[in-house]
């Protein structure tokens, strides 16, 4: 790679941020004001952080979520998560090769007072759940406390450049994430009984009914009268040889060095998993000006939204379905990636591997809640909510629906009189039902001078297309948000309809461009880099799925009216292929790569803190290890900082392929702290001592 920051982007304004330095191993390093620690490395070529004490294997990083701990580094002579430590001016971090020092001596410490801090509701997680319980609490009067681990409230809202599905009057449907996450914390900023901690980590609920918080450098108890869980999720994990090199990390990693902190971590990238998550990960790359060499998804169809698949192969990028990844090579980072065919029963089907080679292998294989904080809740006897993705895995929209639910309902537990309105729950359900059926149309010529060609052919719960319509000539076919969109009537080449849709399903079509060469003119939506589009005038045309049907001349490139940084695309295409004219390519298809030589390992390692292997955990179930207690005792699986939250369903999924049903398996036994936190604030020890 030649250059690590992302100097334009097609969406992200580019900020003029103030530069300093620190160093890394002695050498100098340029970071951003506001950037953490693990950005600032990437932005400045670095991908490997340290060694493991164990076999010297390269660490590098994972979740840049705080949930493992495979970039950690020594910082000013304390070891620290680089994801989560904000750089500094003359900070002076180091690789954590092996295991951190010992202090070289030790002296008494005067301990100080646990400050208590009380208040009616707490919520944990500033996300879109957190903060949309937070808006209805204030709306009450309620006294309310959000604490979040980030430096900005919004969690995920802010990594998501595209158009949010589900509806435009209850949950900014047609909105970018990142300006709805700006939205929300404008709402909760409105309200003086709504208080906000950020860089403040929850880390267990304890039986006095106090929750402890780690807020920056002080440690505080906080006494609610409820609780609300809003967390989130943590990426699922996968496990295959080379799967611990630098170089795979999870998609949410990627979108947070790419979307929030503007850093162009690879040139070659591969996407494992065809859900939302993965495919939506594969946009934003193409968008950032990465190659996107391929989409492996194990099932027969992707599980994402038909409008994001079809978003990706229009641009170029291959996906392979009934696809698993094999292995991923390299010796001390990725090098390269093989995946193969898998039958009905996910094996690998022998002699259908491919080989290619690229430098990123992003994991997007699903979530889980993060609700370890709400099973202490409850094991406390604290009365407590849960919302978002702590509660069930499923689109923002969804969440943010959810939170609001979970406001009023607080509101109840606490004695204020207050509804929900009938139509909260039924909605809520519909923007978290995954897509119904899929029903391809053929687009049919219309008696008309322009008009829309509509190919939104899944059921999802959108609606935006009808809202914005100044004819109301497109309608769902249905009573449902998640009936399919049709259009029957006039138009008048507005193209508000083709800017709005958040899955870039709709195109315009003029007939009478120019009949006597045969020409028309197709408006397309475009969210990719428009200089290039002006430097190509003439580009390969595809159909929805991304079938290549020839070239098409730019004409213009537009803005939208009503979407920002959304271009709207004039082409112009042959008169016969004006129907079918759905998008353009940006990308071929990569070459295999001859792998001979390349570096591979035979075992898989499952538990990435400890280094615990495939083979070791094998041993163990067959000799009859049956608690996963057992299994930490003798291996040491779970007993790194991450709390064994990358492994323990790896280790679930093992049992099972070794035959053993997991009723018969002991869950383990999981106790806070929840996260790392420093002695010194645990104990509030005077600032004096804190040497």
């Amino acid at each position: 790679m030649s250059e690590f920051r992302i100097r334009t982007h097609p969406i992200l304004d580019v900020p003029k941020v103030e530069e300093f330095t620190f160093t890394f191993n002695g050498e100098a390093i340029r970071a951003r004001r506001g950037e953490v620690i693990s950005s600032a490395l990437f932005a400045n070529g670095i991908r490997i952080f340290g060694h493991h004490p164990k076999d010297s294997a390269p660490q590098g990083i994972f979740c840049a979520n705080g949930q493992c701990s495979q970039c950690m580094v020594i910082a000013d002579g304390v070891p620290v998560k680089a994801c989560m430590t904000l750089a500094r001016e003359g900070m002076v971090v180091t690789s954590c090769d092996g295991m951190p020092g010992l202090p070289a001596a030790d002296r008494p410490v005067t301990f100080g007072e646990v400050e208590t801090v009380e208040t009616d509701v707490l919520i944990v997680g500033g996300g879109p759940s957190g903060l949309c319980a937070g808006i209805e609490l204030g709306k009450l009067g309620i006294e309310t406390l959000i604490v979040d681990d980030k430096e900005e409230l919004g969690g995920k809202l802010g990594l998501q450049t595209h158009a949010f599905f589900g509806s435009i009057d209850d949950c900014f449907a047609g909105t970018r994430g990142h300006r709805i996450g700006h939205i929300l914390r404008e709402q909760v900023a409105q309200f003086d009984c709504v208080r906000t901690w950020t860089g403040a980590t929850a880390v267990g609920v304890f039986a006095d009914k106090r929750v402890g918080v780690q807020h920056r450098s002080r440690y505080v108890l906080v006494h609610p009268k409820v609780i609300l869980i809003s967390t989130g999720a943590r990426e699922k994990n996968l496990a295959f040889p080379g799967c611990d090199l630098p170089g795979v990390y999870g998609a949410g990693a990627f979108q947070t060095l790419v979307n929030r902190d503007l850093v162009r971590p690879t040139d070659r990238l591969f996407v494992v998993g065809g859900g939302n998550v993965g495919l939506i990960a594969a946009y934003h790359a193409i968008q950032a000006g990465i190659e996107v060499v391929g989409l492996v998804e194990a099932l027969p169809r992707c599980g994402g939204y038909k409008v994001h698949l079809d978003k990706i192969l229009r641009l170029g990028v291959p996906v392979y379905t009934s696809h698993t990844v094999v292995r991923a090579f390299g010796k001390t980072e990725v090098e390269g990636i093989e995946i193969a065919r898998v039958d009905a029963s996910f094996k690998v089907v022998p002699k259908t591997s491919r080989r290619f080679k690229v430098d990123t292998i992003l994991i997007a294989v699903g979530l889980s809640p993060l609700d370890s904080l709400l099973v202490m809740a409850k094991e406390a006897n604290v009365p407590v909510v849960s919302a978002g993705d702590a509660k069930e895995i499923a689109e923002a929209s969804a969440a943010m629906f959810s939170g609001r639910l979970a406001g009023r309902k607080i509101a109840k537990m606490l004695g204020r009189r207050t509804f929900v309105p009938q139509v909260w729950q039924p909605l809520m359900e519909t923007l978290r039902s995954k897509p119904g059926e899929t029903r391809m149309r053929r687009p049919k010529p219309r008696d008309l001078r322009v008009y829309p060609v509509v190919r939104c052919y899944e059921e999802i719960p959108c609606n935006p297309c009808t809202q914005v319509c100044p004819m109301h000539s497109i309608r769902l076919a249905g009573d449902s948000i998640t009936a399919l969109p049709t259009f029957e009537g006039r138009c008048t080449g507005c193209g508000r309809c083709v800017s709005i849709c958040p899955g870039l399903a709709i195109t315009l079509v003029v007939e009478n461009y120019d009949p006597k060469r045969r020409r028309a003119l197709v408006i397309l939506p475009s969210e990719t880099d428009r200089g290039a589009l002006f430097r190509e005038r003439t580009i390969t045309t595809t159909d929805v799925e991304g079938k290549t049907l020839g070239e098409g001349t730019v004409i213009a490139v537009k803005r939208s009216p009503i979407l920002d940084k959304r271009n709207l695309l004039l082409l112009e295409v042959p008169y016969e292929q004006r129907l079918d004219v759905a998008g353009y390519r940006l990308q071929e298809p990569a070459e295999q790569w001859d792998a001979l030589g390349a570096e591979s390992k035979d075992d898989v390692i499952v538990c990435r803190c400890e280094r615990v292997t495939r083979r070791e955990i094998v041993r163990e179930i067959r000799r009859g290890v049956r608690d996963m207690n057992q299994l930490k005792a003798v291996l040491r699986t779970g007993m790194g900082a991450c709390g064994g939250k990358t492994c323990t369903e790896l280790i679930e999924r093992i049992f099972r392929e070794e035959g053993v049903p997991l009723n018969e398996v002991t869950e383990p036994t999981n106790r806070p702290f929840v996260t790392e936190v420093p002695l010194s604030l645990l104990a509030s020890v005077e600032e004096d001592d804190e040497e």
